[in-house]
């Protein structure tokens, strides 16, 4: 009989758990539309806001990046929804909570295939088809607005920020702030780079205070006595950017240097002369304005208030580079060789002004800059926060418009036409493939339906209203028709200047399609509790924890007895 009894192999350590099979994909798409419910109804110009409460920390906001990072999601396959979210506001700005919303409608058509039985391969390869065809409708009815003049493009980008910021908390400001974001955007030149651009947050005042700088504006930096006899008004001044110290430094403590006596004088006299000699090289170039990395200490904040010229040290990286890119200065490591006018920098005026409660250095009018500053104000913290992720969101959408002129109408009426072209396709597709794509069309209303839903509507009869426009339109007008969020109607979108960057839809189809084929690829999950558990524990380690912990509490252990008997 013993050559019947096979022994137990044995492939993991002990207590490792296992999941596999059907139960193991229908409980990563469940966890995955969990995760989707919760940021659904943040949807939308009428979507609501999230609370997001953790260590004492308050946040508000309907970004669904911000969500989805805020929600600390500790299941592996859900996960994945959190990096869709965040490559999505990475590449594009926006469309955050439309790839999750649409990747857990992918997920959740697809359960009913994998409890029949389907085999995962068989829908991946039918969602995969029907994003390439979805994909390749988009680009046929995307409107490309490269022909137009440079106003109309201007116009064009107006309405891409507004449409951004419709579902925002700053909806109610939205001309306002989008007419900021074009100009900020056309500030930083052929390039684009978006580092050029600075936002500050500062307290109080209404929301229409926020102003754009057409430079450089930073808070006022620490500063000795002598400063405030310094000019705070320039017009065209030269700029000096610096990376030197220009104070006296001090002896390092327990320092021991053997001298002459006669010598102490002249080393005293060295080190003065050398501060010395780098203002008087500053002040022989014309600067009005020196912004130095690193710290401007006493005296040369006197000598420099004594011969007209304001100073500024310790000034932020970001912030210097930003001056660089505004006024054209470029920044010096050593003055004493003399300095060219070639590296001095200049803009129209330099102000140093009282906003809020605190005093920012304003650079204004520079002839050639290609850095901007936008100074966010408001009344909370939060609301202020929020404004902030809003615009740069509305930013990256403004700078994906430029680059790809390209747009297509918004209200989920491009969801709508591609979800109609891929059910008629699918009737000419024999097989489970038929169903597949038909599902994955099915899907996209999931984009218009919670518009619908989270605007306070009627979700059956606008859909079915828009189903009916959109099967008899064919190419004319009526393929634009989309949700109306504000009178819980339909319209024309595009008519209605409800545009979106075409590669913001064709980032967040693609996306969602490739996290949901990878969600539905994985069929066990290996998960090891050991490596869950906190490392260091008290008591942990070579099992003398409890001995000390008993000592601590007056000897009165074990260990203690122990240790009393070893000194006997």
């Amino acid at each position: 009989m013993s050559q019947f009894v096979r022994p137990n192999i044995i492939l993991l350590k002990d207590g490792t758990d296992t999941s596999q099979g059907k139960a193991q994909i229908i409980s990563n798409i469940n966890a995955s539309c969990a995760v989707v419910d919760i940021v659904k109804s943040t949807l939308g110009p009428r979507g609501m806001d999230k609370l997001m409460h953790n260590d004492g920390d308050v946040l508000v906001t309907n970004d669904g990046a911000t969500v989805m990072k805020k929600l600390n999601i500790v299941h592996p396959a859900a996960k994945m929804l959190v990096d869709i979210a965040r490559a999505q506001d990475m590449e594009v700005g926006d469309g955050t909570t439309s790839v999750v919303v649409l990747c857990g409608e992918f997920l959740r058509e697809a359960k009913k295939f994998v409890e029949d039985g389907v085999v995962p391969q068989t829908i991946i390869r039918g969602y995969r088809k029907a994003c390439e065809l979805a994909v390749q409708k988009l680009n046929d009815m995307s409107i490309d607005l490269s022909q137009k003049s440079s106003a109309e493009k201007n116009d064009m980008l107006r309405k891409c920020a507004e449409t951004t910021l419709n579902s925002k908390l700053v909806a109610d400001y939205k001309e306002f702030f989008a007419e900021m974001v074009v100009r900020a955007i056309n500030i930083l030149g052929d390039d684009l780079d978006y580092s050029g651009i600075g936002m500050k947050k500062i307290t109080g005042g209404s929301v229409t205070d926020s102003m754009l700088i057409e430079g450089v504006a930073f808070k006022k930096t620490f500063a000795y006595a002598g400063f405030e006899q310094q000019p705070k008004k320039f017009v065209n001044p030269k700029i000096i950017l610096l990376n030197i110290e220009l104070e006296l430094k001090a002896e390092r403590d327990n320092a021991e240097i053997r001298i002459e006596a006669d010598q102490f004088q002249s080393i005293v006299d060295a080190e003065w002369t050398i501060i010395y000699e780098k203002l008087d090289a500053i002040v022989k170039s014309g600067a009005k304005v020196v912004l130095s990395r690193l710290a401007i200490g006493d005296l040369a904040t006197q000598y420099f208030a004594d011969n007209g010229i304001f100073c500024a040290g310790r000034v932020e990286y970001a912030d210097l580079e930003r001056t660089r890119r505004a006024t054209g200065a470029i920044v010096q490591t050593t003055v004493t060789s003399g300095i060219d006018q070639s590296v001095l920098g200049t803009c129209g005026r330099f102000e140093e002004r009282q906003i809020g409660a605190e005093r920012w250095n304003l650079f204004m009018d520079c002839p050639d800059t290609k850095s901007a500053t936008l100074i966010i104000r408001g009344g909370a913290q939060q609301f202020i926060d929020e404004a902030e992720r809003s615009i740069h969101d509305s930013m990256m959408i403004v700078k994906s418009a430029i680059k790809n002129t390209k747009v297509v109408g918004g209200g989920g009426a491009i969801e709508l036409e591609i979800s109609r072209y891929l059910k008629e396709y699918s009737r000419t597709v024999s097989g489970k493939q038929q169903r597949v794509i038909e599902r994955f069309a099915k899907a996209l209303e999931a984009i218009p339906r919670t518009l619908v839903q989270n605007s306070g509507g009627d979700a059956t009869d606008i859909l079915n209203k828009l189903r009916k426009k959109h099967a008899e339109a064919g190419t004319g007008e009526d393929r634009w028709m989309g949700v109306d969020c504000i009178n819980n109607s339909i319209k024309n979108t595009f008519q209605s200047f409800i545009w979106e960057p075409t590669v913001v839809k064709e980032n967040a189809l693609e996306s969602a399609t490739e996290a949901c084929c990878l969600i539905l690829s994985i069929d066990e999950t290996i998960k090891n509790p050991q490596s869950e558990q906190p490392k260091g524990k008290p008591g942990a380690g070579k099992g003398f924890g409890k001995q000390m912990a008993n000592m601590a509490r007056g000897g009165k252990g074990k260990g203690m007895r122990q240790l009393q008997n070893k000194l006997a």
